[in-house]
């Protein structure tokens, strides 16, 4: 069971999210002075719970960011997508406006992460005015976890609308009203706040404070910093309305790569994370909600048993209540059907990440069994009610938490860092380890591969850009990966491609069958299915003894729209960004526009 409980200290109650008039209100006088909540060791743990539970609220990351963004990209797609007029599509085929309905309310993510950034900003200022850091350790970790869920904060306010207000004090009357900041002055913020960080905090494990994965510790600061710098060291639309890298010289893109570099070593050479032997204990671990640290989650979001909607948004759909779930649900993002052919059957991570099917039953808490979906919805393996140990009973929450990071993730990122300073012949072990974990027990492909990855800088980046896709579907980090690379554009445009061929079965896609065979298994549970591929065969499908078959195709009965057509519906890296809101424009006094979007 999760231990976070969402109770707020009087403290960081004083910031009000919003009305028809207000976005933010300034603090009002909290019944406990400052002093006495920063100089006492659990109402400071308050404070820290209160940042976190900005992120549990109903349209927070709980019900709208960890769904929504993320998508469109050539790994992950809206369920909806094809009607590209749907609210919840619009917001994942970089063509939504600002009233869009989903994301146009007092409540939802943009105006609860400012709520978490105000709550953190009144943490840090108290500790470190009363905090006693230099000689309290506890304290001392308390402001960094502060400061490290600040620039988490920031990260996912950039990632989802670009240049964003840069609020780093708490708020006062005069500072009610920001305008966009350049999104630079914030990274170089969050990389200051990050080292800063680092040195308050201890290692995985290494207090009895880090023992779990819902508590920020070191190696997440660092691996933080490392995400960040890479961010700032990349592609990005930018005011001027180009895509370009930033003018700043304290962020060249050699010095973030150092930076990323430097990082990332130091979380390797401290042993406190590891690399699971399999791929699925990561994800059993995940839904099981085993929270020790020193494995390979870092760290978590954690949500507790009745919030959080990760199953019930991203997993493998449950029509109906049967024996592992009392709630229908999952399937409202999915995996971009072409990704299922992206990998080599012999790669361990493709059962584990996609599952072409879903589950029934008769209504009850006595049966579940599997049924094939269809190409076009093809779900996230990766969170599984069937795989959990409690029974979700809930009918809007499902309490599992959002890995933020792993460390596989740092793994690739000191493989793409080192590349760019080093060449590959430097960078080549950490992306081996990723590798041969993906190909367990095939040690002359992975060597293969490694070989052709090699053989140039240029190659070796590409392999970055293609693992980084087959480790991480549905873990929602595509979409900021293209963005800083610069390859949104192309790689959507190369994805439309491959999806009108797999539907049409042209290119590469040529042989595949039309049609899925299957039947169930001995204990009419689990689902056997031919067909998914290359060298399948209609038929040996259709000689092959199985009980039903069906056309494995995006196109549903009279259907006349396209998957492909509906993937983006503008230029995507020319609205790569959510707009500010209305009601926000509404509430800025004037001070927020959605100019370099174009809208």
């Amino acid at each position: 069971m999760k231990k976070i409980n969402y109770i707020l200290p009087l403290i960081v109650l004083g910031v009000s999210i919003s009305s028809c008039k207000k976005t933010l209100e300034a603090p009002a006088k909290s019944s406990l002075e400052a002093s006495v909540i920063f100089s006492t060791q659990n109402l400071a743990e308050g404070a820290i719970t209160g940042i976190l539970q900005s992120f549990a609220e109903q349209n927070s990351h709980r019900g709208r960011y960890i769904v929504f963004y993320g998508t469109n990209t050539d790994v992950e797609v809206q369920s909806s997508i094809k009607n590209t007029a749907d609210e919840k599509s619009k917001l994942a085929n970089y063509g939504t406006n600002v009233n869009n309905e989903q994301m146009n309310t007092e409540n939802n993510s943009w105006a609860m992460l400012y709520s978490g950034i105000e709550r953190a900003n009144l943490a840090i200022s108290g500790l470190r005015t009363y905090g006693n850091v230099d000689n309290n350790p506890v304290m001392a970790q308390l402001l960094g976890e502060a400061l490290t869920l600040r620039a988490v904060i920031y990260l996912d306010l950039i990632k989802a609308w670009g240049d964003v207000p840069a609020r780093f004090e708490p708020i006062t009357g005069e500072t009610l009203y920001k305008p966009r900041a350049d999104r630079d002055v914030i990274y170089k913020q969050l990389l200051a706040d990050l080292a800063e960080a680092s040195n308050y905090l201890a290692w995985p494990n290494g207090s009895t404070r880090t023992s779990s994965v819902e508590r920020i510790n070191k190696a997440f600061a660092k691996g933080m910093r490392a995400r960040i710098a890479l961010m700032a060291g990349g592609y990005a639309l930018r005011q001027d309305k180009t895509v370009r890298l930033s003018n700043d010289p304290d962020l060249t893109r050699e010095k973030m790569y150092e930076i990323a570099k430097t990082e990332c070593l130091d979380v390797i050479a401290s042993g406190t994370v590891r690399l699971l032997p399999s791929f699925e204990t990561v994800f059993r671990n995940l839904n099981q909600e085993v929270l020790t640290a020193g494995q390979e989650s870092i760290w978590e979001l954690p949500f507790a048993d009745g919030r959080g909607r990760v199953i019930f948004d991203l997993g493998v759909n449950h029509a109906k209540i049967d024996k592992y779930t009392a709630q229908n649900r999952g399937g409202t993002t999915v995996a971009n059907p072409t990704m299922w052919y992206e990998f080599e059957r012999q790669d361990t991570r493709r059962a584990v990440s996609i599952t072409p099917y879903g589950w029934d039953s008769d209504g009850t808490a006595n049966t579940a069994f599997q049924v094939a979906s269809t190409l076009g919805r093809m779900y996230f393996g990766k969170y599984r009610y069937e795989w959990m140990k409690r029974r979700v009973t809930s009918t809007n929450d499902d309490g599992i938490n959002w890995m933020y990071m792993r460390y596989s993730d740092i793994l690739l990122m000191a493989a793409e860092a080192i590349n760019e300073i080093d060449g590959p012949a430097q960078a080549s072990q950490y992306l081996r380890l990723v590798r041969e974990r993906a190909y367990a027990g095939n040690t002359a492909m992975v060597a293969t591969y490694m070989a052709t990855a090699t053989a140039s800088k240029d190659a070796f980046f590409n392999a970055i850009v293609k693992e980084r896709a087959l480790e991480f579907v549905g873990e929602m980090l595509r979409k900021q990966d293209l963005i800083r690379w610069n390859l949104l554009d192309s790689k959507l445009a190369e994805n439309k491609v491959k999806l009108e061929q797999l539907e049409n079965r042209q290119g590469i896609y040529a042989n595949l069958p039309l049609r899925v065979y299957y039947s169930l298994a001995a204990d009419n549970e689990t689902l056997n299915i031919y067909g998914l591929n290359f060298g399948d065969t209609d038929a040996i499908g259709a000689a092959g003894g199985y009980t039903g078959n069906k056309a494995w195709t995006m196109v549903s009965t009279n259907d006349v729209s396209t998957f492909w057509n509906a993937l983006y519906v503008g230029q995507p890296s020319k609205q790569p960004y959510w707009p500010i809101w209305q009601r926000f424009l509404d509430a800025s006094n004037g001070t927020l526009n959605n100019t370099f979007l174009g809208l």
